[in-house]
């Protein structure tokens, strides 16, 4: 660097310097101006109703003793200076409280709507106060109503649609086997006992869902091996796959489907509902063996979590996936994703795995896996657990 350079560097640093110095002062001048402002609030006419109707005196006595003055000084009589300080204030107070009071005339209105069945009306805020805050809150609440609302008609809907498959179904059966089109035979009995059952794991389902809304199931957590629970709940899945089969069902057969188990270190326990957690595993792993391709394998993976009696469980099949833009909606309830080639199921299924996972305070998600679809649930173990 030569000397002029150096010569000419010297300002220009010295300026920087200056700009930051600046810039440090007015930082710190700001965040004491906003300390300040939130101290006077309380006293804020804009943001406080108290403050506002303090003001609101202030400026009355302001007006009236104006108005004495000026009586005093123009020799006006004492009646007429009363009675303009009398309009004066009515007129004021008018201005004020028809601010105050114009959000809670509309919430009355919005309300009244409300009940009416209407939950697309919102306050508009206008003010920074209580009034403002409640305005907010009333939002808020019109917002939870319409979303309560909207799935209310959607549960009905849903519940409608999946009943009246099965029935359907089972109706045209038995009105088959009474004209004589088809004979009582064991296939035809078959076909009618699958329609059955399919309507009643959805009536069970829609059970565990009302009981688990209601908080009318609780837990009976204990500690339990891993290996030995995980295989039975396996065998009952793959006794299922088999029964699909057997019983004749017109979607693929399963049982090509192999279910591996995966626990480490073998004699690992964990503590946690046992009924419950059967849920949860018995819908992953049906959820994943209708996802699977034929020949396909699902592998139920089990490992210790950080605390005590805690456990990481995966459930991983080999199908297409699930697409980033539904992973946080393949829990909601009636969601069945948007795969070719699905069996019709209820959508119920990982809706009630979320909510048993829910009461044991643990989480559940779609975590990444390189190929098919991966579900990892995370039970806190014995510090989180209910009662």
């Amino acid at each position: 660097m030569t000397a002029r350079d150096a010569v000419r560097g010297g300002p220009v640093r010295r300026a920087t310097a200056r700009r930051w110095s600046a810039r440090r002062w007015r930082r710190r001048w700001g965040a004491l101006w906003r300390r300040v402002w939130e101290g006077l609030r309380p006293w804020d006419p804009l943001r406080s109703i108290k403050a506002a109707l303090q003001l609101l005196v202030i400026v009355s006595v302001l007006i009236t003793t104006l108005l004495v003055i000026v009586a005093i000084h123009s020799e006006t009589e004492l009646r007429v200076i009363t009675i303009f300080s009398i309009i004066a204030s009515l007129l004021l107070t008018q201005i004020v409280a028809n601010g105050l009071t114009a959000p809670l005339r509309e919430m009355t209105a919005v309300a009244k709507a409300m009940a009416g069945g209407d939950y697309s009306r919102r306050v508009a805020r206008r003010r920074r106060d209580e009034v403002g805050e409640l305005a907010e809150t009333f939002n808020q609440m019109a917002a939870d109503l319409a979303a309560v609302d909207r799935h209310r008609k959607e549960l009905v809907a849903n519940v409608s649609h999946e009943l009246r498959t099965p029935i359907a179904a089972l109706r045209a059966v038995l009105e088959n086997v009474v004209d004589g089109v088809s004979a009582a035979d064991p296939d035809t009995m078959r076909l009618a006992l699958q329609q059955t059952e399919r309507l009643g794991k959805l009536v069970t389902q829609l059970l565990d869902l009302s009981r688990l809304d209601s908080g009318a199931v609780r837990l009976d957590a204990k500690p339990f091996e891993v290996w030995p629970y995980l295989s039975a709940v396996l065998r009952t899945a793959s006794l299922g796959m088999e029964g699909t089969r057997a019983t004749g069902s017109r979607s693929r057969p399963r049982a090509d489907v192999h279910l591996h188990l995966d626990v480490s270190p073998p004699e690992l326990t964990a503590y946690a509902d046992g009924e419950r957690l059967h849920q949860v595993v018995a819908n992953l792993v049906d959820n994943a063996v209708k996802h699977s391709p034929p020949g396909g394998r699902v592998t139920v993976r089990a490992r210790r979590g950080g605390a005590p009696g805690s456990l990481d469980l995966d459930v991983r099949d080999e199908g297409p996936g699930i697409p980033e833009a539904d992973r946080t909606r393949v829990f909601d309830r009636f969601h069945r994703g948007a795969h070719p080639g699905g069996d019709g199921g209820t959508g119920l299924g990982l809706a009630i795995a979320r909510w048993a996972v829910d009461l044991h305070g643990g989480r559940i998600e779609v975590a990444e896996s390189p190929v098919g679809c991966r579900i990892h649930v995370s039970l806190p173990g014995v510090s989180a657990a209910q009662p």
